[in-house]
């Protein structure tokens, strides 16, 4: 049975990643002849919409299905195969499952109710039958729920033995059973929802579910509340599906995947190695820009540290650069798509915060050369003062000819870089119209170097429809999570203890960042601002605090999270991909001094706030 459900996910995961190519195009054209000819059409923007709704709701099962589905993999890394199988058992079976039954309903309803009514679109010119498009959220579940099953078999003929998992099932019940009599609620059920998520979380659940069964099983043992607080759930799901920002977050993405996979990035480091190797320090330096360069075009912290930490980290090794200085700058290095734009974070941030993602992106600049400013100056520093620790490398070529070559290879990145953001700063283009040339230039730009290629796009396609469906499912599972979460008083507490318990806005903000920031530790950037920032937002206005200087803390702060020591995820993508060249008490040694920096950086925009309007409002 599990062989046909996954042969059924494998193909419509190949039918959405071909979609996620048209998409882009369809976006670019779209843009064109209005910008261009004055031709526009509603039924084109809203088919554009209905394709992004399918690539990231038919992508869920196929994420599931290639386990792609984040998880805080802290515990579950050093699992046994018997351990993870059990795990994901329980998953699907206590979270997944259920939580797609119950949304089943919901969207069934919709459905119907669309289609009983004869919905078209709202704007002249636009789409009819718009029971269809609601009829993908209905079949998207379906699809999931039967990749679930798969799941359970699959893990299930892994084990060795069942005894252990009958013995948990078992217990699952019972404290199922006794929540159902309000035992629990003895105590603060928001104390007990947050412990609930936090012990999921770190056993090694996906995050997407353990938000959404979390949601479910709260609703439907209050007392309080019950699961009528998540009727409208899928309603609140059609409004993401029709957001137009969110759908940069895709287009960005599959831009990102095509310049790493097109080998631009590994040019790039060994040009910029050749350009500053001849300085004490040179190739942290070229580490450093070539970070920048990599976050303003791909913004993928985790492709961004494990291509720099196999072709940069043995490289500096081998020209005997102290394994704390290299293993720090690269992670660091490769961070700084969390702050740079067109970053994922601030896509997010905007739509979470009702922000325009272009003054975020232009508010992000400055910040962003505040950081790469710090980085190169410690490294100069450092490696003045310890000369052992990152020697300069001599070479017998002219500079001249060697900056010919480099300039050559960052030439083109760089104007696509440029042609991405200036659009976007100068009002020209939304960020989703700039996304889709991004992947245009992209894919010439792939052409140009002689890597473009089938496999290129079947790859990078693929690839972006199991991202973008990681970020959305957890924006689905974050949306009922909030629901139930407020229903049980939390924004009313948040709200009271921050505005009455505190006072002060400065006490605020220092708290926020803080809590943010030990959260960071343990989970994604995506999870901190889909669940803890929407409950922050009323706040910030409460407070008279501009959201837009707000929101660019955050962006610093989740970036800082990445690298903060035992869990931050740059430090498990670098020593994945180094092996046993560097330790990690190197790792986490080297990251410390950056961990510093990054925070100078946001006391800096905390001081003086007006840097961020540098390039404008």
């Amino acid at each position: 049975m599990n062989y046909y459900i996954d042969t059924l996910t494998k193909k419509i995961g190949f039918i959405t990643s071909i979609l996620a190519l048209i998409l882009a195009l369809l976006v670019g054209y779209d843009a064109t002849m209005r910008y261009l000819f004055s031709e526009g059409s509603i039924a084109l923007q809203e088919i554009e919409w209905h394709i992004f709704d399918i690539v990231f709701l038919f992508g869920l099962s196929y994420a599931l299905k290639h386990d792609k589905h984040v998880r805080v993999d802290i515990f579950f890394a050093n699992y046994s195969t018997q351990t993870k199988s059990m795990v994901q058992i329980l998953s699907m079976l206590i979270l997944v499952i259920p939580f797609s039954l119950f949304f089943l309903s919901g969207a069934l309803d919709m459905t119907v109710q669309s289609y009983l009514q004869n919905e078209i679109s709202s704007d002249p010119g636009g789409l009819t039958h718009r029971f269809l498009i609601k009829g993908v959220l209905f079949l998207a579940f379906i699809l999931l729920v039967l990749q679930a099953i798969s799941e359970i078999i699959k893990s299930y003929n892994k084990l060795a033995s069942k005894k252990m998992l009958s013995i948990s099932l078992g217990i699952v019940m019972l404290l199922f059973t006794l929540s159902l009599f309000h035992i629990p609620f003895l105590f603060d059920p928001l104390l007990l929802m947050f412990l609930l998520t936090l012990f999921l979380l770190m056993s090694g659940f996906q995050v997407a579910f353990v938000f959404a069964g979390t949601a479910l099983l709260f609703a439907l043992i209050s007392e309080e509340l019950g699961l009528h607080v998540l009727q409208m759930l899928p309603y609140r799901v059609y409004g993401i599906m029709g957001n137009v920002t969110l759908m940069a977050v895709p287009l960005f993405i599959l831009m990102g995947l095509i310049l790493e996979k097109s080998k631009m990035a590994e040019d790039l480091l060994f040009s910029m190695g050749q350009l500053f190797g001849r300085v004490r320090g040179g190739l942290a330096i070229s580490v450093v820009v070539v970070g920048a360069i990599l976050a303003a075009s791909t913004g993928i912290v985790g492709a961004s540290v494990v291509m720099m930490s196999l072709i940069a980290l043995p490289l500096m090794l081998k020209h005997n650069y102290s394994p704390e200085l290299a293993t720090g700058a690269i992670a660091s290095s490769g961070t700084l798509g969390q702050i740079i734009p067109p970053s994922i974070v601030l896509i997010v941030l905007g739509d979470q915060m009702h922000l325009s993602v272009g003054d975020l992106f232009k508010s992000a600049v400055v910040p962003g050369l505040i950081l790469i400013i710090l980085y190169i100056l410690y490294i100069l520093i450092y490696a003045h003062f310890n000369k052992n620790v990152a020697p300069a490398i001599e070479s017998n070529e002219a500079y001249g000819e060697v900056f010919k070559k480099a300039l050559k290879l960052i030439a083109p990145p760089l104007l696509l870089i440029f042609a991405v953001l200036g659009s976007i700063f100068a009002g020209v283009a939304s960020p989703t119209e700039s996304a889709s040339f991004g992947v245009i230039g992209a894919l010439l730009l792939a052409g140009y170097n002689g890597q473009f290629s089938l496999k290129l796009l079947q790859y990078t396609s693929i690839e972006t429809v199991k991202l973008t469906s990681m970020i959305f499912m957890i924006l689905i599972g974050a949306t009922a999570f909030s629901l139930v979460f407020n229903e049980l008083g939390g924004d009313v507490m948040a709200m009271e203890f921050f505005t009455n318990d505190m006072g002060s806005k400065w006490q605020f903000i220092l708290i926020s960042m803080l809590v943010i920031f030990m959260l960071g530790f343990f989970i994604d950037f995506i999870e901190i601002a889909f669940v803890v920032v929407p409950i922050l937002v009323p706040i910030v206005h409460a407070f008279g605090i501009d959201p837009v200087w707000f929101a660019i803390l955050i962006a610093l702060n989740l970036q800082a999270s990445f690298l903060t020591p035992p869990f931050g995820f740059a430090l498990f993508y670098l020593k994945g991909a180094s092996g046993n060249i560097v330790t990690t008490g190197q790792i986490y040694r080297g990251v410390l001094p950056f961990i510093g920096l990054q925070i100078l950086a946001l006391l800096i925009i905390v001081m003086f706030p007006n840097l961020i309007y540098i390039f404008g409002k």
